[in-house]
């Protein structure tokens, strides 16, 4: 980046150009309506897990209530994403103004954090019930579970402004070329002309933390938990144990495998469209799969999904 003196005579960026997934235009419909089904599958997914938590008594339980939150974020997450990818697609445009790519990625970084802090969350209350079962009402009240949840909010908030600040420092850009499809808050930042001892020490201070903390939080609630289940002395207890935590362990696992694979991808890789192909993975089709997990994994939702069928019919 230039120097104070050097970064006045360059100009003062009011867009960004956006990387296409592909140059062939007969490519273009079919991603068009890719994309577009994708979106449409995760929203509608997404609502009826929700739909179905709030339809059904049995399942208002702190597990089904973080549950839904976490839909609801997936659903603010590809929001901020897809509908852009589509517009571009269709118009052929990959211009983005400087306001609508902070906005962006700002709106990336708060639901990317809530996916983050409710899977950490969600991972304590499976602590809690299969290592304290006796005293799971009383530890996971109405009010922890309001705590945790606004705690989540929080903390994804404070994440989203501090990138915000580090980006507003400055409005001189050497590139307005992004490499992806979106506004990636790493591309965006290595962009930025902002003193760069400061900008590093801030970004692995918040990298750190969050990453730190939901990890240490995930991997300590299932050393415990798997503890506990190995304890069980019959198979029907450890399977009836381990199926409680099972649909949200393989959230974990898709969640973290992508965002790692997409982190690894990014430093070994020096093409561009892998790294936006990788993206993809976390972006995208992690947010889609996450209630065919739920679904598909879990009885209750299964059956409460039923039985609102049967209501609509």
């Amino acid at each position: 980046c230039p120097n104070n003196t050097e970064a006045q005579n360059l100009p003062v960026v009011s867009q960004f150009h956006l990387m296409s997934l592909s140059e062939n235009v007969e490519l273009q419909p079919f991603l068009l309506v890719l994309f577009l089904s994708f979106y449409m599958v995760t929203v509608l997914g997404n609502l009826l897990i929700i739909l179905a938590v709030c339809s059904d008594f049995h399942l208002h339980t702190p597990m089904y209530f973080f549950l839904s939150n976490l839909s609801w974020s997936d659903i603010c997450l590809i929001s901020t994403i897809v509908p852009r990818m589509i517009w571009d697609i269709g118009t052929q445009s990959r211009v983005i103004s400087y306001v609508s790519c902070l906005t962006q990625m700002s709106m990336f970084i708060v639901f990317g954090c809530m996916d983050s802090m409710l899977l950490t969350v969600m991972a304590y209350d499976r602590f809690v019930a299969i290592c304290h079962p006796l005293h799971y009402k009383i530890i996971m009240n109405p009010n922890l579970c309001a705590f945790l949840l606004l705690a989540s909010v929080l903390a994804s908030l404070v994440d989203s402004q501090v990138h915000n600040l580090i980006v507003l420092q400055f409005t001189y850009f050497n590139d307005m070329e992004i490499s992806n499809f979106f506004c990636d808050p790493s591309q965006l930042l290595n962009h930025n002309c902002s003193e760069m001892f400061t900008k590093n020490i801030v970004i692995h201070f918040i990298g750190v933390f969050f990453g730190l903390f939901s990890t240490t939080g995930i991997i300590f609630s299932y050393y415990k938990i798997i503890s506990s289940i190995l304890r069980i002395p019959s198979k029907d207890g450890k399977y009836k144990a381990f199926s409680t935590c099972g649909s949200h362990l393989s959230v974990v696992c898709l969640f973290y495998g992508t965002s790692i694979g997409v982190y690894i991808g990014s430093t070994a890789s020096n093409s561009p469209k892998n790294c936006a192909v990788a993206s993809l993975m976390y972006t995208v089709v992690t947010p889609m799969l996450n209630p065919f997990i739920y679904s598909l994994r879990n009885r209750d939702i299964k059956t409460a999904l039923w039985q609102l069928q049967r209501r609509a019919m």
